[in-house]
């Protein structure tokens, strides 16, 4: 089995290539291509990845190349990480729209769409490569940002052969299972919702409810992504929520945060990435000189950590971090991915949690509206489970984003200016009478990615 990456040169690829050479003897993976079309990011971090890959399935076949067509010829399954117009262009568009005083981020906010522009029409490019030259009934599992509106976007422009993934929610059941001194695998969840905007309806031990418990637990406020939370607001609503809903509770206090910065997330990115590369060009050959390429990763990338959603929320992480490329892993976005390809080889149904069409699973939305839910995962695809009795709160936060979301594909279909101010002032986060002028400032912003008309 071949499993094509694009991306793959992209600072994650290291963790890419550890979770599937880790699984490679398991699933029956044979080959794994990283593609990307920047030479040097590939050169840096394709060469890492490769490595890591060899320390842990020297058998497998796995290169790197700048071409897509290369890469997903015979695929049956493939990860698309792209990130058109690079870290530069993110903080460009998170400038533009806080100074318009709309919270700059590049998933719920305004900022997401801005980045949508440049990933769609990149991903409908794949996804053509892939119709014609990956294996019949081949899969693509994306992770590009922004994943529900993407997502989305290709679910209607008729590329069902797409799923979002994500690995917030089973980061989230990772850190409580850490907490509660449990073993990996040993919680399940129930979640609906969309992507950065779900929901765990409950979390179950041995088949018991324990949301209540995990609520109540001081750890969860300390230890896990719940810290960006009041505990009594938390256990007033019941739910536990995914991390990026700290937005749509508290949007004044995050606007505040961001506007107060010295640098918003995209430039710390921005800055963070540039020196490492600029650290690893000068150490050269990251194949050869791997353990040392290894101490530079892990310090930016642990400062990169550190500072996850910190300007935001005002939290920061308390953790070292280190990578280490042979330790067990079955988590990160790789990780939803291979459990879809483990379900599927076994033969039997199972439970995920992905992007994908609604199908009915909640009442108040439109059988193909794209969400995040835990499916039933079976030869044929992912079937979401069914949701009832959804608190009124979030059924009323989803049924608006997912306006904004569904609009905001028809504008990144249409590419339309109007279409775009039309999606942004549906969007919850961003002032209606702001949208008209975030929507010129994002086509000039992507005009050297895209065109978009009046």
């Amino acid at each position: 089995m071949k499993i094509a990456v694009i991306g793959g040169g992209g600072v994650r690829s290291p963790f890419l290539a550890k979770s599937l050479s880790q699984s490679s003897i398991r699933l029956g993976i044979d080959e794994v291509v990283f593609a990307d079309i920047d030479p040097n990011k590939l050169r840096l971090y394709g060469n890492m990845a490769k490595r890591t890959a060899y320390l842990n399935a020297p058998q497998l076949k796995f290169t790197l190349t700048e071409s897509v067509k290369e890469a997903v010829e015979g695929a049956s399954y493939i990860i698309t990480t792209i990130r058109p117009g690079g870290d530069v262009t993110r903080m460009l568009e998170e400038r533009a729209t806080i100074a318009e005083g709309v919270i700059a981020q590049e998933t719920v906010g305004a900022a997401g769409l801005s980045f949508a522009m440049r990933t769609f029409p990149a991903l409908c490019e794949i996804a053509e490569l892939a119709k014609k030259y990956a294996l019949p009934n081949f899969r693509i599992f994306n992770f590009t940002n922004p994943v529900g509106i993407v997502t989305q976007a290709l679910s209607d422009a008729g590329y069902g052969f797409t799923y979002g993934i994500c690995d917030a929610p089973t980061g989230m059941l990772d850190s409580f299972e850490k907490m509660l001194g449990l073993k990996e695998g040993s919680l399940k969840a129930e979640v609906y919702g969309l992507n950065h905007l779900s929901f765990f309806k409950s979390v179950t031990l041995n088949g018991k409810d324990i949301t209540t418990d995990i609520l109540a637990n001081p750890a969860a406020y300390e230890r896990t992504e719940l810290a960006f939370f009041p505990e009594s607001d938390l256990i007033r609503r019941g739910y536990i929520p995914n991390e990026y809903l700290y937005y749509y509770f508290y949007p004044d206090e995050a606007l505040r945060n961001m506007q107060k910065a010295e640098k918003l997330r995209g430039a710390v990115i921005c800055e963070l990435n540039a020196a490492m590369s600029e650290e690893l060009n000068k150490l050269g050959d990251t194949f050869a000189r791997y353990g040392e390429a290894l101490e530079i990763f892990s310090k930016y990338h642990g400062a990169r950590e550190s500072a996850y959603m910190s300007l935001e929320t005002g939290v920061k992480r308390q953790k070292k971090w280190m990578f280490d490329p042979v330790s067990p892993e079955k988590g990160g976005y790789a990780g939803v991915a291979l459990k879809y390809l483990e379900i599927v080889q076994s033969g039997k149904e199972g439970e995920m949690i992905l992007s994908c069409p609604s199908a009915g699973a909640l009442d108040f939305m439109a059988p193909s509206d794209v969400g995040e839910f835990s499916v039933c995962v079976t030869a044929n695809g992912a079937v979401p489970h069914r949701f009832e009795n959804v608190p009124d709160e979030c059924a009323r936060i989803i049924s608006e984003m997912k306006k904004y979301e569904n609009a905001a594909s028809l504008a990144l279909r249409t590419r339309s200016k109007s279409a775009l101010a039309e999606a942004l002032a549906l969007n919850p986060l961003v002032p209606a009478d702001k949208a008209e002028t975030l929507a010129k400032k994002y086509v000039e912003i992507n005009r050297p990615y895209v065109e978009y008309g009046e």
